[in-house]
């Protein structure tokens, strides 16, 4: 059985796409490319399909991933392509390797995010970015399926920054004041997300942007703690091939990295 771990995106209006509007979308794909699936057993087989930490919906990403397994032996590259192809523009398959270590879960434990807050002058993005990282704790309340929750998001905040004060790469350039936060987040029990830091930067200096936030994930790996990067997790199985150049082994993806145009 060969394993294929993808990665793949949700651009432009695609990022409101729920978890499960995508999972039947990506189901469609794998018929309409006569992928040769392996299936689960019992009175209701489904495609081997594992998905890793999916972004909340209404947020973009560059780096979604999952993996699948396969009945009979294709190459990696033209799989993608034929993926692809068979999948609304937005959800795109943007990279492809055959799994050849353990672990991909384990690997996503942190994600970098670019937050455009429109109607923000940069200077009090700023000063409240400071005030959040100078708290030692910042609670936040969350709705659950169990009521109201509280937590600290500041604790699995690794870096946030105000980074650009003008349009981002990921969604157009824009005239009026416009801030954009870098985040760089641990994935954390419970998890923090964008909007949970948001919260945060509301409490600790009143930031409040006139309209919703814009957010991006642009990578997600292990966190490198000495240099603040978040690394590639394809990179092990790239380097565990050995029909592989040695240039197409993934390199870190930078905290400050810019989002792709």
């Amino acid at each position: 059985m060969q394993r294929i771990r993808l990665r793949y995106t949700k651009r432009g209006r695609l990022r409101f796409t729920s978890h499960r509007d995508f999972q039947r979308a990506f189901e469609r794909a794998l018929r309409r490319a006569e992928v040769p699936m392996a299936y689960s057993a019992g009175f209701t087989p489904h495609p081997k399909v594992s998905y890793a930490n999916a972004a909340p919906t209404g947020t973009g990403s560059e780096a979604e991933y999952l993996e699948i397994a396969l009945t009979a032996p294709r190459d990696p590259e033209r799989l993608r392509e034929l993926l692809d192809e068979s999948l609304p523009s937005g959800l795109d398959v943007v990279e492809a390797v055959e799994a050849r270590t353990a672990g991909l879960a384990d690997r996503l434990a942190a994600s970098v995010w670019e937050l455009r807050l429109d109607g923000v002058d940069p200077a009090q993005a700023e000063r409240a970015v400071a005030a959040f990282k100078e708290a030692e704790t910042v609670e936040v309340q969350r709705l659950t399926k169990n009521g109201v929750r509280t937590f600290d998001a500041r604790s699995a905040v690794v870096d946030l920054e105000s980074v650009q004060t003008h349009g981002s790469a990921a969604d157009g350039p824009t005239d009026q004041p416009c801030a954009i936060l870098r985040l760089v987040v641990r994935h954390v029990t419970p998890a923090v997300r964008p909007d949970d830091v948001l919260s945060g930067l509301r409490a600790v200096a009143d930031l409040a942007p006139p309209v919703p936030a814009a957010v991006t994930r642009l990578a997600q790996g292990l966190l490198d703690e000495e240099t603040g990067t978040v690394t590639d997790p394809l990179a092990p199985d790239r380097e565990a091939d050995p029909a592989a150049p040695a240039d197409s082994v993934g390199a870190a993806v930078p905290a400050a990295a810019k989002a792709p145009a």
